[in-house]
């Protein structure tokens, strides 16, 4: 485990101007990974610091789970959660330590945005939540999401029009709960709801045009309404938590609405455990606002793919990056966004 060597401070107010029209993306979870973190953390103080004060917030060691664990212990919501956000957070620091040594700015960006969970990392990087807070809650979200465990179902969806979709859904509703959770990108979308409505989904998915449909393994409805009282529980916890206003507008999951105020921010956490996360819209509302370049900050490379498909005209960029030192990919301004107009 690293050791604490000074608390971790990051002010995105006090950032310099970006290089271009970019926004920072977080990815949700699914993009954890046993190692994570850990070459990150030996190149970057910053780093180290994150994974540290994480620790701290928990009381126990989440980044040995993360760099060496069992890979079944670190998939389990109430641990996948917070290693995603600690890592997302330690790239954005390590970010903030290595542009300046390319003699690069920090990029300030013009939208923040997660997906699902990544929206706690995207408050952090926004300065609307501190690190501890947000460690500790996406913990008692994580525990509340696996409190429904056996409850509901979940299957990806591939290749489906479009125009379709209603009629998916209608076949589903006759047995039960079911709601779209994710439009991840054109042709991809994952149901949630009832296993009953969810298996229905799947049965009719073929015979209306769709490539695949399947299972996955897991046995809890996420953003569905059979999330509501996981929702209304997490309300409580939430209304005790500092919010400030986030220094750039974040995306909301649902419908692409801009986040401005701190009181955004706070229904924005309680709602996106019932309403889908609409990623197609999120990323088509930060193009159309003028965003040229989508940099994904966290584990993994989920959300650049998605983005590749979703925007083929943008430029994708990903922090991740197993050949770079640290497996940190320092993005410059010849590598990212051109320079804003004058």
């Amino acid at each position: 485990m690293a050791a604490k060597v000074a608390p971790v401070s990051h002010d995105p107010r006090t950032s310099s101007p970006s290089r271009g029209s970019v926004a920072f993306i977080f990815p949700g979870q699914g993009s954890q990974y046993v190692g994570m973190g850990r070459e990150l953390a030996l190149t970057s103080r910053r780093a180290a610091d994150v994974f540290a004060d994480a620790d701290s917030a928990l009381g126990e060691p989440l980044s040995e789970l993360m760099w060496s664990g069992d890979a079944a212990q670190l998939d389990l919501t109430v641990n996948a959660q917070p290693a995603i956000l600690a890592c997302s957070v330690a790239y954005l620091y390590a970010l903030d330590e290595a542009w300046p040594e390319s003699g690069e700015e920090r990029w300030q960006p013009l939208f923040y945005a997660g997906h699902s969970m990544g929206q706690y990392s995207a408050m952090v990087a926004a300065g609307v939540l501190g690190l501890a807070d947000a460690i500790r809650l996406v913990r008692t979200r994580g525990q509340l999401m696996q409190q429904s465990s056996g409850q509901g179902a979940m299957a990806a969806v591939i290749g489906l029009a479009d125009a379709r979709l209603g009629e998916l859904k209608a076949v589903g509703l006759e047995r039960g709960v079911l709601a779209v959770a994710n439009r991840n990108s054109p042709g991809q979308i994952v149901i949630s709801g009832e296993p009953a409505a969810v298996q229905a989904a799947i049965d009719a998915a073929k015979g209306l045009g769709a490539k695949r449909a399947v299972l996955l393994p897991v046995s809890v409805a996420a953003h569905s309404p059979l999330m509501a009282e996981a929702a209304e529980r997490m309300r409580e916890v939430l209304a005790s938590v500092h919010f400030s206003d986030p220094s750039a507008p974040l995306l909301a999951n649902a419908d692409g609405r801009q986040l401005r105020t701190a009181g955004d921010c706070r229904a924005e956490l309680v709602e996106h455990l019932t309403a889908g996360v609409d990623w197609i819209l999120a990323v088509e509302s930060m193009i159309s606002a003028g965003v040229t370049t989508l940099l994904e900050v966290g584990p993994g490379r989920v959300l650049t793919g998605l983005v590749k498909r979703i925007a083929p005209g943008a430029q994708a960029l990903a922090t991740d990056e197993p050949t770079a030192p640290g497996r940190l990919a320092v993005p410059t301004r010849q590598a990212g966004p051109a320079p804003a107009a004058a």
